[in-house]
């Protein structure tokens, strides 16, 4: 055992939970029941087909392109906040969502009508067999033109060369950071990684990164600067805009009576929460992705408390919560799982508190639907 503890495991179970059912003629429904992973591998050619069909919307608007491995929604909405304080028309992009699909398409800080997005893209993706998140791209950018923004500021879903929001003009990219992440479609390095995530940059683009390291990975004829979120607004005005806004995202380290939760679901974002929230102790509840770094993030929370209680969201990847807890009984004192999310979140407030909900943003977007139903 990696820190020398031993810690029996209660009440494990592997059932698994499930979201709130969507009506089933819904067009969310269909969006939904869509695999969220291409079945013949990454690339860009089904988006293309599909946006052709659509009369490619995203050619009808400048974009900000948000690439990294952490940080991605905040730094989107951040963008969009500072370019609507400008007077500026915004769409805006960023997934994963955790209270609703909404969440994922603004246009002027507005959720769009996601039933109507999503059937003017419908028939189009059906006949490309299009993935969840290709059809919700694809509704994202046909909203923006219909609405005819200035500019959209478009969240990456997954690494960028072979992404499908790789298709669109995007004068201004950000890398957010990089970590390792998806290593197993991204590359094995922070190199690799990088190298695909600035691969969106197109010739003459402004490329806004954290820091200089991967300078040299930029294309030639792009402008680089270092720098974050305002500075990629700046870029696109051309000018330095006003004071930032404070975003405040859903599943952010977003703080409730007694409770936080946040979306922290690799070692780099684990290491930012942690560095957030000591030397507070807390009650944690998790679940996590079995194809995530499981052992450093469990080592990584262990610093905050010393009871766990392992839950399993709905999330297919998602590793059942009696073998998370068995793995966190060489981090922590006390383990339970409760393979339900409500009753496990529950369950860790009988235990002590503050409790802190971590792990995957799919967890917190179990328990959101619950609590809406």
């Amino acid at each position: 055992m990696q820190n020398g503890r031993s810690s029996p495991v209660i009440g494990a179970s592997s059932t698994r939970s499930r979201s709130s059912p969507v009506p089933s003629g819904s067009n969310t429904a269909w969006l939904e029941s869509l695999s969220p992973w291409p079945a013949d591998g990454f690339g860009l050619g089904r988006m293309q087909q599909l946006l052709a069909l659509l009369d490619d919307p995203q050619t009808r608007y400048p974009a900000i392109h948000v690439v990294g491995t952490n940080g991605k929604s905040t730094a989107t909405r951040t963008i969009e906040a500072i370019l609507l304080a400008e007077g500026l028309s915004v769409g805006a992009t960023v997934s994963p969502h955790v209270r609703t699909w909404a969440e994922r398409i603004t246009v002027n800080g507005d959720e769009v009508d996601l039933e109507g997005a999503l059937a003017r893209v419908r028939a189009a993706a059906e006949s490309v067999r299009a993935t969840q998140f290709e059809s919700i791209t694809a509704a994202a950018l046909v909203e923006f033109a219909t609405a005819g923004v200035d500019v959209a500021v478009i969240e990456a879903g997954l690494g960028g060369r072979l992404d499908a929001t790789n298709v669109v003009n995007a004068r201004v990219v950000l890398l957010t950071g990089v970590g390792l992440d998806h290593t197993d479609v991204l590359g094995a390095t922070r190199r690799e990684i990088a190298v695909e995530k600035l691969a969106v940059a197109v010739p003459g683009a402004t490329v806004v990164l954290p820091d200089a390291e991967f300078a040299d990975l930029v294309r030639d004829r792009c402008t680089v600067v270092v720098g974050g979120a305002p500075d990629a607004a700046a870029a696109f005005l051309g000018r330095s805009p006003g004071p930032v806004p404070t975003v405040r995202l859903p599943g952010r380290l977003e703080w409730r009576e007694s409770e936080v939760r946040d979306g922290a679901h690799n070692p780099d974002g684990m290491r930012w929460l942690v560095d957030q929230l000591r030397p507070r102790t807390f009650v944690v509840c998790a679940s996590m992705l079995a194809d995530k770094d499981v052992t450093t993030m469990l080592q990584c929370l262990s610093l905050l408390g010393e009871t766990f209680v392992a839950t399993t969201s709905s999330n297919a990847r998602a590793l059942p919560a009696d073998a998370l807890a068995e793995r966190a009984a060489d981090w922590f004192a006390r383990v339970e799982a409760v393979p339900v999310p409500v009753p496990a979140v529950a369950r860790a407030h009988e235990l002590g508190s503050p409790v802190l909900v971590t792990g995957s943003l799919y967890l917190l977007a179990d328990l959101a639907a619950a609590e809406a139903s």
